[in-house]
C-alpha cells in the first residue's frame, strides 16, 4: 500500500466537486496540500476547512504563463493530481466551436501544460506520483459529447503512454476513470445519469486508487463494465445503439 501521510500533493482543479472532496480526504490522511484553481476565494474557503498543512496557488491551466508561475509557487512536490476540467454537452450537428476548443484546451492540453512543469523534476529526482482524472466516457465515442469525451480519451491515452514510459523510473502514474459525479458540470445534462455519484463517493474511490499500486481504477464498478465492454462490440452493433437514428 502506498504511504500518503507526510507527502506533499499538488491538486490542480481543487476548488469544487471531486477536487474539493479529494482535498478533504487527503488532508485528513495526513497529506500536505497545494491547492490550485482559478478562483482564490474558493480555494481559501476550502483551505479553512482542512485539518492539515495547506497552501493556495491560483492557476489557469489554459494559460501557460499561469501554469509556469503556479508550478514555481508550488515548489517541490511528491505528487500531482490533475482534476481540472470543463464540460458543455452538444452533438456534432450543433457544433459550438468555442466550447469544443475550450474543452480540449483545459481537459487535455491543460494537463500537458501542467505535466510539462512537473514531470522533468520528478524524473530528475527519481521519484514522484502522478494521478490523472479521465472518464468512463473516454473509452469510446458517445453521442452528444463532442469535445468532452474526445478530450478525456486523449487524456487517458496520455496517461497510458506515460505509464509505459515511466515504469522503473521511480515516477508512478495512475489513472482514475469516474462515471457521473454530481457537480455543476453534470447539472448541465438533461438526460438520466445512471449510477450518479456524490463527490465524496468518487473521492473515496480516488483514494483507494492512490493508496494502491494499480495503474487505473474505473468506477462505479458495475457501470464501468458497460463502458469497457463496449470496446469489444463491433462498430455495426455499437452504433446501432449509440448512433443517430
Amino acid at each position: 500500500m502506498r504511504k500518503l501521510s507526510g507527502k506533499t500533493y499538488w491538486l490542480v482543479g481543487a476548488s469544487e466537486g471531486l477536487g474539493r472532496a479529494l482535498a478533504l480526504r487527503l488532508s485528513k490522511a495526513g497529506c500536505k496540500l497545494v491547492l490550485s484553481a482559478r478562483n482564490m476565494d474558493r480555494l481559501q474557503a476550502l483551505a479553512a476547512e482542512l485539518p492539515g498543512e495547506v497552501r493556495c496557488v491560483t492557476c489557469d491551466v489554459s494559460d501557460k504563463a499561469s501554469v509556469v508561475a503556479a508550478a514555481q509557487d508550488a515548489g517541490e512536490i511528491d505528487g500531482l493530481v490533475f482534476l481540472a476540467g470543463v464540460y458543455w454537452p452538444f452533438p456534432a450537428r450543433e457544433w459550438d466551436a468555442d466550447q469544443a476548443e475550450s474543452m480540449f484546451d483545459v481537459n487535455l492540453t491543460g494537463a500537458a501544460r501542467v505535466l510539462g512543469q512537473v514531470v522533468p523534476a520528478m524524473i530528475a529526482r527519481g521519484e514522484g506520483h502522478i494521478v490523472m482524472t479521465g472518464s468512463l466516457s473516454g473509452y469510446r465515442g458517445l453521442p452528444g459529447s463532442i469535445g468532452y469525451s474526445s478530450s478525456k480519451a486523449g487524456l487517458m491515452h496520455l496517461a497510458e503512454s506515460m505509464y509505459a514510459d515511466l515504469r522503473g523510473s521511480g515516477v508512478d502514474v495512475q489513472l482514475a476513470n469516474p462515471g457521473f459525479i454530481r457537480t455543476r458540470l453534470t447539472d448541465k445534462n438533461a438526460f438520466a445519469m445512471p449510477f450518479l455519484m456524490e463527490p465524496e463517493q468518487a473521492a473515496d474511490e480516488m483514494l483507494i486508487l492512490m493508496r494502491s499500486q494499480r495503474f487505473q481504477r474505473a468506477f462505479p464498478k458495475l457501470f464501468s463494465l458497460l463502458f469497457r465492454g463496449a470496446n469489444f462490440l463491433p462498430d455495426w452493433a455499437y452504433y446501432r445503439v449509440f448512433g443517430s437514428k
